[in-house]
């Protein structure tokens, strides 16, 4: 399942940030907007999946989608949530074609801005210059 969250991410950075990435394991220990999805998928197991990402790579998605340089903190976390929404909801349609274990998505919830210290069972860190993403899954 990770995989396709990947691949969404990817094809994120690539067709909507246009900026070239890296993909790392782990996470980063940063001050992060986070939010999560929860996931199910059809044999009723549920997923949680966080993406983490530092103040520029939010930034950087903020002017992607509002042409704004300077975002205020209320935007960046609406940007968060929009973030993980796409970012999901493109690897749920990716699942779906490749029949590999479709899921369904309920909707996004911001957390907080912090340092990410939540439980997980994977992770990557999706990387374009300093800034930072995390994108962890945890099996509820």
């Amino acid at each position: 399942m990770l995989t396709t969250i990947i691949q969404a991410s990817e094809n994120f950075c690539i067709h909507q940030i246009r900026e070239s990435h890296t993909v790392s394991e782990g996470i980063t220990k940063k001050r992060t907007l986070i939010a999560y999805i929860d996931i199910e998928e059809e044999n009723s197991k549920k997923h949680r999946v966080y993406l983490a990402s530092d103040i520029n790579f939010m930034q950087r998605i903020s002017k992607v989608f509002l042409e704004e340089d300077d975002s205020d903190e209320e935007t960046l976390i609406d940007m968060a949530l929009e973030t993980a929404n796409l970012i999901v909801g493109s690897a749920k349609v990716i699942a779906e074609e490749e029949q590999k274990n479709p899921y369904t998505i309920q909707t996004p919830h911001f957390l907080k801005i912090d340092s990410f210290d939540f439980t997980y069972d994977d992770s990557r860190v999706i990387k374009i210059e300093n800034d930072e993403m995390i994108i962890a899954i945890k099996e509820l």
